[in-house]
């Protein structure tokens, strides 16, 4: 895409972005994308610092389904005219035709709050997949978001995430990974069956694990697809199968999002989060 290497808004195609200035392999999103960055960057004039993917399309398996993960950095804090309007852009993106204004999740980072690790966890504005709504969240403020962005992400506008975010110990990475299979993947393993039995969630959970055992191995990020590559050679044999399936079930997965899994499946899939919250203490 043309228009996005040589838009005024400065979106560069440098580390991470793919040859001849297109930022994805779809067009229809480089064009969102570019849309994305000329109205925050009107909106937020001299503060708006730079904007980059991070997540899937960040790691390398990015699909037509993949959720379209940003990051807008700040020079500061956001002032309460610019929230209104950046509101105002996000509740309209979703209801819009095409599949990929639908799929926009990212945050706000000031940049001072990305540079390093920010054991507050400070909240930040933050639109989910899917939503028409910019709340206020710590969702992305992870190291492991940082990691991504600084090792993988793709430079829409902006210096390079590299100049924006201090080097991330894999000690730490791997410190944080631990406490989130602790405090959050641990606990669906007792949950009952019928609150797991989701299509959708499954085999999400399934492959969530192997990424998290593939950082604690490893001390870096990789994508689902790898880190499920990974387990099935490294993790116990016996969930291999589950593994498999869960990879084979990747290929678009909103379709079963309203859909049930089967009880044998979740079964086995908290039996899983119980060998991963094992193997990782």
């Amino acid at each position: 895409m043309n228009k996005i290497a040589s838009s005024p808004s400065g979106i560069n195609p440098h580390d991470g972005v793919a040859p001849g200035g297109a930022v994805t392999p779809f067009l229809d999103l480089d064009a969102v994308l570019n849309e994305l960055v000329e109205t925050t960057s009107t909106i937020l004039g001299d503060n708006f610092c730079g904007a980059y993917l991070q997540g899937s399309f960040a790691v390398g398996d990015a699909d037509e389904h993949s959720d379209v993960d940003f990051i807008i950095v700040t020079h500061d804090a956001v002032d309460e005219q610019a929230v209104l309007r950046l509101r105002a852009l996000h509740a309209d993106f979703p209801h819009r035709d095409g599949n990929w204004p639908q799929h926009l999740e990212g945050s706000y980072f000031p940049k001072e709050i990305l540079r390093r690790p920010d054991p507050s966890h400070t909240s930040l504005l933050y639109v989910d997949n899917g939503s028409d709504i910019l709340e206020w969240s710590d969702h992305d403020n992870t190291l492991v978001v940082r990691w991504v962005l600084r090792e993988c992400g793709l430079t829409l506008a902006g210096p390079s995430a590299r100049t924006l975010v201090e080097p991330i110990a894999a000690d730490d990475l791997k410190a944080e990974v631990r406490a989130t299979i602790r405090n959050r993947f641990a606990p669906l393993g007792a949950k009952p069956v019928a609150e797991l039995d989701n299509a959708w969630l499954q085999p999400y959970l399934v492959l969530t694990g192997c990424r998290m055992m593939h950082t604690l191995d490893c001390g870096r990020v990789t994508s689902k697809a790898a880190a499920g590559a990974w387990a099935i050679e490294q993790m116990d044999p016996k969930f291999a199968p589950l593994i498999s399936r869960a990879l084979d079930q990747r290929p678009d997965p909103w379709l079963r999002v309203h859909q049930r899994s089967t009880p044998q499946a979740v079964e086995h899939t908290r039996e899983f989060i119980r060998y991963v919250v094992s193997s990782s203490s």
